[in-house]
């Protein structure tokens, strides 16, 4: 990389080419050579073009402002309609919580990428068609599949989201790649605003109290609904506007918390054959078991987006390709166990849908760390490890679509 841009140095559309095809090994071979080109005036403005960061917030123009107040405003209603309709909070909250978060998100998305009235017209069909279908089951609170499709509809919302993130590039693997690191970034912004949101809370209540007033209920059913359903559009617009203000924490988190999450299920698959834990017999095992899978999958994804993006040294692929090791044997295990279990008591709902969710991670898992190998020998194949990654994202949202709304048909509301 650092001879291609020695000799593209005084060419522009080359060097953009060579800028586009691969950012983060272009950023990096280009912070290292900038020492020796610095009086060149194009690897000047390079150098600024790369590195600038932003030393004040931007709070967005007005009409982005206005826009998340009215979003922000739409989305604390609709967390208040329980109390505006006299509705079962259990009853609304189960099935809608979804539709709290992910509609006002797409809005914002759809509208910031200038999206065309199509897709606009596709998203929100979409939302409406699962309001009205999810708010139309049975009231079945203990049936498997009322429970299955509460748990996988905020997932597949959450792809229509994704698809709204992607502007008219779907089909774009970087924009679903981009899609992956905006949500890490999302996830840090949200958990700042919340413990500042918390300790906030905890003062104001407290110093009402110290004058013996109680204004706990009160507080809770306006600004703790409105602010908690604002938290999400406010945390998703600032890390849009402002970057900067988390683009360096979470590279932090994946390079920290990779090796120890490696180290940590490494111990805890022996501490399970020590033990002598079943999990083809023992069911909360066996879901504590699918519970630990499906985070440390998520982390490897997370932390493959954001070696891709910021670049990423040989010992980290390392890791990460020993945590995705480790990670299949945890998949084979709760694979073995709800195959045992499918095989003694049969079929039901929610053996299906593990053993569903269970198969595409191994598959998942399997390409990822098949092209992890690859990567430690040579870097420049990190970017497939990415691909493999982006390729599965609509497969994963089929399975949510297909358990979501074709469970309840499949087994009589059960």
């Amino acid at each position: 990389m650092k001879n291609s841009i020695l000799q593209h140095l005084n060419n522009p559309s080359e060097l953009e080419k060579l800028f586009r095809d691969n950012k983060s090994d272009f950023k990096q071979a280009f912070n290292v050579l900038y020492p020796e080109i610095k009086e060149n005036l194009t690897a000047q403005i390079w150098h600024e073009r790369l590195n600038y960061e932003q030393s004040e917030i931007n709070w967005g123009s007005k009409s982005e402002l206005y826009f998340i107040l009215i979003t922000a405003f739409l989305a604390g209603l609709l967390a208040k309609f329980p109390a505006i309709f006299a509705l079962s909070e259990d009853f609304f909250y189960q099935r809608n919580i979804g539709f709290i978060v992910f509609p006002a998100l797409s809005a914002f998305f759809l509208w910031k990428n200038n999206a065309r009235p199509k897709k606009w017209l596709g998203v929100f069909g979409v939302f409406l068609i699962a309001s009205v279908y999810i708010n139309g089951l049975p009231n079945g609170e203990s049936t498997q599949t009322y429970i299955l499709a509460c748990i996988h509809l905020p997932l597949f919302l959450w792809t229509v989201w994704g698809f709204s993130f992607s502007g008219n590039a779907f089909n774009d693997f970087s924009k679903r790649l981009a899609f992956l690191q905006f949500n890490g970034d999302f996830i840090v912004m949200t958990t700042i605003i919340m413990i500042s949101g918390g300790i906030m809370t905890a003062i104001t209540i407290n110093l009402f109290l110290l004058i013996q007033i109680n204004i706990i209920d009160v507080y809770m059913h306006t600004v703790g609904t409105w602010g908690l359903a604002a938290v999400p559009i406010a945390a998703s617009f600032l890390v849009r506007t402002n970057p900067q203000l988390v683009n360096k924490v979470s590279p932090i988190i994946a390079k920290v918390f990779t090796p120890l999450v490696l180290v940590m299920v490494s111990v805890y698959l022996g501490a399970v054959l020590f033990a002598g834990k079943d999990p083809f017999n023992d069911r909360d095992f066996l879901i504590l078991f699918n519970v630990l899978l499906i985070g440390v999958m998520a982390l490897i994804l997370f932390s493959v987006a954001e070696s891709t993006k910021n670049g990423s040294n040989t010992w980290s692929v390392i890791v990460l390709f020993a945590l995705s090791i480790v990670t299949i044997l945890v998949n084979g295990i709760a694979l073995s166990a709800i195959i045992f279990r499918i095989s003694e008591w049969g079929i039901t709902p929610n053996r299906l849908a593990v053993f569903g969710s269970n198969v595409l991670i191994l598959v998942n898992l399997l390409i990822v760390s098949y092209r992890l190998f690859a990567s430690t020998k040579n870097k420049e194949k990190l970017n497939s490890v990415a691909d493999s990654i982006a390729f599965f994202l609509p497969i994963y949202s089929i399975w949510t679509f297909f358990v979501t709304f074709f469970f309840p048909l499949l087994f009589g509301f059960k």
